[in-house]
């Protein structure tokens, strides 16, 4: 992308203001939004009650932020954390509303998308040490989520376009999928 996909835009605005007005809007509270890469520059397009921290290692993968999130969440009264991603434009509040509605300590949900499990994913907290544990390299939660008959599939294809927004290719794509709706 030339740059961080959380600074690369969308109609003018940085892709880590999307994710956060889906989660704002979604209910989710509170909001941590975790840095990596030119973490000055993210944080100078962030709303200045936003609260940031840095993933240390994120050069090492997603598992680094993951981990850096949790962390950060560990002080609050939060039951569950829901994990989104920067590159899912066409994952809007509605989706997050949703997969909020399953929110238990013990939850493992995911937004799937035609049966197909996506993003974001909601993991009570009572699975955080494990997450943690398990959040290494590109894997996020990953392998913790592998194969368990627990996690909970919260169906969304009606609310949301799941694909990633990787490469300017596919960024362009997105925006030819949102014209013909």
């Amino acid at each position: 992308m030339g740059l961080p996909k959380a600074l690369v835009e969308l109609d003018g605005e940085p892709l880590v203001r999307h994710a956060l007005r889906a989660l704002v809007e979604g209910g989710a509270a509170p909001v941590v939004v975790v840095l990596g890469a030119r973490a000055g520059d993210v944080r100078a397009v962030l709303p200045a009650d936003v609260a940031a921290v840095e993933a240390v290692g994120w050069r090492a993968g997603m598992g680094a932020s993951l981990g850096t999130g949790l962390a950060a969440l560990e002080d609050t009264d939060a039951t569950a954390a829901v994990v989104h991603l920067v590159d899912l434009p066409g994952v809007p509040a509605a989706v997050v509303s949703r997969l909020i509605a399953a929110t238990r300590r013990d939850v493992l949900a995911r937004a799937a998308y035609g049966g197909r499990p996506g993003h974001p994913v909601l993991l009570g907290r009572t699975h955080w040490p494990g997450v943690r544990n398990a959040a290494v390299g590109d894997a996020g939660a990953r392998g913790y989520l592998a194969g368990r008959p627990d996690v909970v599939l919260v169906e969304c294809a009606d609310l949301a376009d799941p694909e990633d927004a990787d490469t300017p290719e596919q960024l362009a794509a997105f925006h030819d999928r949102r014209r013909r709706r």
